[in-house]
């Protein structure tokens, strides 16, 4: 079964630690398996393998780096029903689903062929005194990637797969949930003929996550998660003197004015609403309607879309979403339903009788209305399918409470109006921003990353920062002068200038 067993230096193994951990069926509710978890010790043996092969890697040509990118992306393409099927089995998210995740895991790969562009130096010829002074970017060593639950597949590639093009070699850790899909991308790898140890996967929890942070070996850390984690993982990574990008929690509004196509706004609230269970950073979590007649009409065309919707286990054809990724996800989603009707919103949907027909971690689609900023349903990142509707007078209003969010990792307004786009995409604090597009992930040759408390760090997936972030930048001034240049044997005080 993959996820069982760590990947180090080129095979699986089980690692020097003692403790295992879960694997359920979230659609069933069954544990599958149970999963080594690293300790301090086997992380410490990857690292030492890592380096070894890191620097063997980064002193093959960018040719050889580009041959096993280009074979690994053809790799993905042949196996994206094995990686959707255990996709689905260990995270509940439906086959389609799971194939749109690999979808944009191969254009990460894609985009790290433009490695050797990224990562281009610069010369200036003659700055002075017969100086050149040129740039050049070489691999940090080894990156430590801590990946999550919610896409086992995309958020290692997206954080790895660059991370091998420049040259490093990597250590990444999973989230224990879902181990699987990363093991099989593992033996992708070295079938794409990566060499044995610059690929290492560990399997586990905190232990092994706080023994990656603090390790002297592992010089840059790039984290998806929670915030909570997020902000634990920079500090302490940042204490041990690491570069650190952590990519956090967001609450994602969008924003419908009342000259929007309001069918076209329902839909797209729904899509990316309720998609995967609603257990994505850039999923919709609220819509804020300017002007009540907006709110309205938008109510009205919204409530039968949701009622259609059919949660299901992720093999379910007929399924628009699956179960939540554990039974502390569904009681979590469940205690914030109620927390919202408690506070005073309106449940205008209410999914929580759906385990009556099944086993499993199935929560069923939630709407509440008449959400306000001082409510948990407004303040919380729920990962789960209930979403709320807010009303504002005016665009003003709307973006104040856009604004008035600690964080900031994505956006979106619905308009016809240039003049309103142009307000919200200049006014509004958030990384990634949507015009009448719901889900603002940029395409892989565009940075990815939000702002305030949505990411730690002020590196970008994705894009040419990406590049940037797993590379180090040197600077050298040369001189080449002539044989036996008197003026170079003349000793002076003074602070070199150019001039």
């Amino acid at each position: 079964m993959y996820g069982k067993d760590h990947y180090i230096g080129g095979a699986f193994s089980a690692g020097s630690g003692g403790r295992t951990g879960p694997v359920f069926n979230p659609s069933t509710g069954e544990e599958i398996y149970r999963s080594r978890y690293a300790d301090s010790a086997t992380v410490d043996d990857v690292a030492k393998i890592a380096v070894a092969a890191g620097r063997a890697w980064a002193a093959q040509s960018q040719a050889r780096r580009m041959q096993v990118i280009f074979k690994m992306r053809d790799l993905l393409l042949a196996n994206t029903d094995a990686l959707a099927e255990v996709i689905g089995l260990e995270n509940g998210k439906t086959l389609d689903d799971a194939k749109g995740e690999i979808g944009r895991a191969v254009e990460a790969v894609e985009f790290a062929t433009n490695a050797a562009q990224v990562t281009k130096g610069e010369y200036s010829l003659n700055v002075g005194g017969g100086i050149d002074t040129f740039s050049i970017r070489q691999p940090v060593g080894v990156v430590g990637c801590i990946s999550p639950f919610n896409f086992p597949v995309m958020a290692p590639l997206m954080m790895g797969a660059m991370a091998v093009a420049v040259g490093n070699a990597v250590v990444l850790k999973p989230s224990e949930r879902v181990p699987g899909a990363v093991s099989l991308i593992s033996e992708l790898w070295k079938q794409a003929g990566l060499p044995d140890g610059v690929w290492n996967v560990v399997n586990g929890d905190a232990e092994a996550v706080d023994a990656i942070l603090a390790h002297p070996l592992i010089p840059a850390i790039s984290f998806i998660g929670s915030t909570r984690v997020g902000e634990h993982v920079y500090q302490k990574g940042c204490s041990h003197n690491k570069r650190v990008a952590a990519y956090t929690g967001g609450k994602n509004h969008m924003v419908v004015m009342p000259d929007a196509d309001l069918e076209a706004a329902a839909a797209a609230f729904v899509s990316a609403g309720y998609g995967s269970a609603s257990q994505r950073c850039m999923a919709v979590s609220l819509l804020v309607a300017v002007g009540e007649q907006t709110a309205r009409d938008l109510r009205e065309i919204i409530v039968p879309m949701v009622k259609k919707l059919r949660v299901g286990a992720y093999n379910d054809k007929g399924a628009d979403f699956g179960p939540v990724v554990t039974a502390a996800a569904k009681k979590a989603v469940e205690d914030a339903i109620q927390r919202a009707v408690d506070e005073g919103a309106e449940l205008v949907i209410d999914g929580r009788d759906v385990e009556a027909q099944r086993k499993g971690f199935y929560v069923g689609p939630s709407l509440v209305d008449n959400v306000t900023v001082d409510m948990q349903m407004w303040k919380e990142e729920i990962f789960g399918p209930v979403r709320g509707l807010m009303r504002t007078k005016t665009l003003d209003e709307a973006i104040a409470v856009v604004n008035a969010h600690e964080y900031g990792n994505g956006a979106v307004i619905f308009t016809r109006s240039g003049q309103s786009a142009k307000r919200f995409y200049t006014e509004v604090e958030a990384g990634m921003l949507g015009v009448n597009v719901p889900v603002p992930v940029p395409v892989g040759y565009y940075n990815f990353g939000g702002l305030r408390r949505s990411k730690f760090g002020d590196a970008h997936m994705f894009g040419p920062d990406a590049a940037r972030f797993y590379t180090k930048m040197k600077t050298i001034s040369q001189r080449w002068p002539e044989r036996d240049a008197q003026d170079d044997r003349a000793l002076s005080m003074a602070f070199p200038s150019n001039t």
